[in-house]
């Protein structure tokens, strides 16, 4: 016969009961907040868990490599544009000295050649006709006294406006290398918790994880399709040779790169000046379809443009990939493209 006892409930269970699921509850509460995985969790989720938070991190870090750069070059810009001012600056106030001092010749000899009282003068002399000459001279003088003093009313005006320009770049350029430290802290501690949860995988995760799915990494893969132009061929030769150097984020050669740094470097032995940052290379040209891509052409990466590579031919692109990653070649579908860009 069917037993219709029910289970006990939790009021009805005994003491001994009772303290066991008081610590074992405890001890869930503990692993949920320490982050320690249950017994029974599968390792495989927990190492793609893991890669996956890795990818991200290292897709932040890149984003703030490319504000870092961005920054980077606007600094480079202030830089010089301070130095220009000031040297501006520094003519207009030897343009002014010069004119003070002849402005000041001017009245020394207005002034000995005007001592005596015009009228008196006129009577007493002995050439009057000379003496006239003479006075139209001076009122000549006096009239380019004034002009000059004009001028160099002017020139003063000017110089204070340049002091202004010059300050106003300082205090702009005070302002970007703070925010040049600040995306360098950024991007710093991403890579540092990357790694940190990198070195925390097995062995074998962490060498899976050096995209391992990706094919052709190593290989030189031969050109399908023409490069677009005698620049375009130079500038693939040129990423042909950085394969194997590292990712150095910041860098832009020839020792190291970052992915914008590797593109503008190499459009740069080819006699092309390419912009610093992925954002700004990806409308250094014209835009074309994926599916006429050649040679040479710029693959930018993820919507908002913060990776780029070269495409090789092949279906390939060399790219400077990560930190711990040396620049290499990969599927040219390796993440989702967002435009392809012709130099």
């Amino acid at each position: 016969m069917a037993s219709h006892r029910r289970p006990p409930t939790a009021s009805g269970l005994t003491q001994s009961a009772r303290v066991k699921v008081t610590v074992l509850s405890a001890a869930a509460a503990t692993a949920a907040v320490c982050g320690t995985a249950p017994a029974n969790a599968d390792p495989q989720a927990d190492t793609v868990t893991t890669q996956a938070k890795v990818d991200r991190l290292y897709a932040e870090a890149e984003k703030a490599t490319e504000r870092y750069n961005k920054a980077e070059e606007n600094a480079d810009r202030l830089r010089t544009q301070v130095a220009e001012a000031r040297d501006r600056t520094a003519r207009g106030q030897e343009r002014i000295n010069r004119m003070r001092t002849a402005l000041g010749a001017i009245a020394g000899a207005q002034y000995r050649a005007s001592g005596m009282d015009p009228a008196l003068t006129l009577l007493l002399s002995d050439d009057p006709d000379s003496y006239l000459e003479k006075a139209a001279a001076l009122d000549r003088i006096s009239l380019r006294q004034a002009g000059a003093l004009r001028e160099v009313q002017q020139a003063q005006r000017q110089l204070g406006q340049e002091r202004a320009e010059a300050a106003r770049k300082l205090a702009e350029l005070e302002r970007s290398r703070a925010e040049v430290a600040g995306q360098k802290r950024a991007v710093t501690r991403k890579l540092a918790e990357a790694r940190r949860m990198l070195n925390a995988l097995p062995t074998e995760e962490r060498a899976e994880f050096d995209r391992a799915s990706r094919s052709g990494r190593d290989a030189m893969p031969a050109l399908s399709g023409t490069p677009s132009s005698s620049r375009a061929a130079a500038a693939v030769t040129a990423a042909r040779q950085a394969v194997g150097r590292p990712y150095i984020w910041g860098a832009n050669g020839p020792s190291g790169f970052d992915c914008s740094g590797l593109t503008q470097w190499s459009y740069a032995q080819a006699g092309v000046g390419l912009p610093r940052t992925s954002q700004a290379q990806r409308y250094a040209g014209r835009q074309v379809p994926l599916s006429e891509a050649q040679p040479g052409d710029l693959v930018a990466y993820r919507d908002d443009a913060s990776h780029i590579g070269m495409y090789m031919g092949n279906g390939q692109v060399v790219h400077a990939p990560y930190p711990g990653a040396a620049v290499r070649y990969d599927p040219v579908g390796m993440m989702p493209i967002s435009s392809v860009t012709r130099v």
